[in-house]
């Protein structure tokens, strides 16, 4: 898996987000901009993009994950 694919699979399953991928081989470090994070916490934001992500991690495809989680209005204000 690359980035652009891990880009490509939450941009297609996460409603109206926008994602920034990077890494190579199994190791990856992601922004991801949605307003599906309103009234969510931190670790509320991590479970929700951690669930799209599950086939990819259980088969080995994704190894290890670094994330930030922002709404739009969050990541404006950056």
């Amino acid at each position: 898996m690359n980035s652009s694919e891990v880009k490509t699979l939450l941009e297609s399953s996460l409603p109206d987000c926008e994602v920034l991928a990077d890494g190579e081989g199994c190791n990856f470090q992601i922004t991801v901009v949605s307003s599906a994070f309103d009234g969510l916490n931190t670790v509320k934001r991590q479970q929700l993009v951690y669930s799209h992500l599950q086939e990819a991690i259980a088969s080995g495809a994704i190894h290890a994950i670094t994330m930030k989680t922002y709404t739009p209005e969050q990541y404006k204000a950056l």
